[in-house]
């Protein structure tokens, strides 16, 4: 009996012993509890935790992604829609991270759904599909500064998913199609009033040099005979009549 309470008594302080020693990743701490009051931050490394006395929290201070479930929120111009995202965070303190609160994970989760909600229902439905980096920046500024007490940096907020009803998506594509409409009207009267312009212009300069005109008169006569047609008219210029006129009259005289 005396051997085997020795060897009992051997294996437990071996067991102890063993148990006092804890190895932490690079990416992982220890926050050790001393009688149930924190003590310290212990980590990377080997560490010595005393059996019994003290205890302690592993902590990962790597990114974690967290996925925000789908939400059901009305914008501010009373649209109904379906808002999801992602979250990156980690813990920068691990300390207020375990003292402060008591599940960080689940915490930021529910925080990330009501600001969610809370932050895009103040936008409008246009907001929300063209202005993404800038309610993403928001709501990690919302986030960030309620965690902060936590020992929490939130490192990016991304909306990844806006959907909308059948309904919806048939309005905002008849309004696309109206939009796209009214550009090519704009920039087709846009066209005709320089091409009236630069006519106007050619006008005045044709006006000012009145062989120019006679010129653009030729040059379109040699366009047109170059046209594969049957019949061609060609119009009679005023002035050509009036100085043929004038040669018949001279010829009377002489007569």
């Amino acid at each position: 009996m005396f051997i085997y309470t020795i060897a009992t008594i051997v294996a437990l302080v071996f067991v102890l012993l063993v148990s006092m020693f804890k190895i932490l990743r690079e990416y992982e701490r220890a926050v050790v509890f001393l009688l149930g009051r924190f003590y310290e931050v212990k980590g990377p490394g080997l560490i010595i935790i005393v059996p019994i006395i003290q205890q302690m929290v592993r902590v990962d201070l790597r990114t974690i992604v967290l996925d925000v479930p789908t939400q059901d929120l009305i914008t501010r111009d009373n649209v109904s829609v379906k808002v999801n995202a992602v979250v990156y965070f980690r813990v920068v303190e691990p300390k207020m991270a375990i003292n402060n609160v008591e599940n960080y994970l689940e915490a930021t989760s529910q925080l990330s759904q009501t600001t969610l909600r809370s932050v895009l229902g103040q936008h409008e439905l246009d907001e929300l599909l063209s202005a993404r980096e800038e309610l993403n920046r928001d709501l990690q500024g919302i986030l960030d500064q309620h965690t902060d007490n936590w020992g929490i940096k939130i490192a990016n907020v991304e909306i990844k998913h806006v959907d909308l009803d059948d309904s919806m998506v048939r309005a905002l594509a008849k309004q696309a199609e109206a939009e796209r409409s009214r550009r090519a009207k704009v920039i087709h009267a846009t066209g005709e009033l320089e091409a009236s312009a630069k006519l106007r212009q050619a006008a005045e300069v044709l006006n000012k040099a009145p062989n120019a005109i006679q010129l653009r008169y030729m040059q379109t006569l040699t366009e047109v005979a170059n046209d594969r047609t049957t019949t061609i008219v060609f119009p009679m210029p005023i002035d050509m009549v009036a100085k043929f006129t004038e040669v018949m009259k001279a010829s009377n005289k002489e007569e």
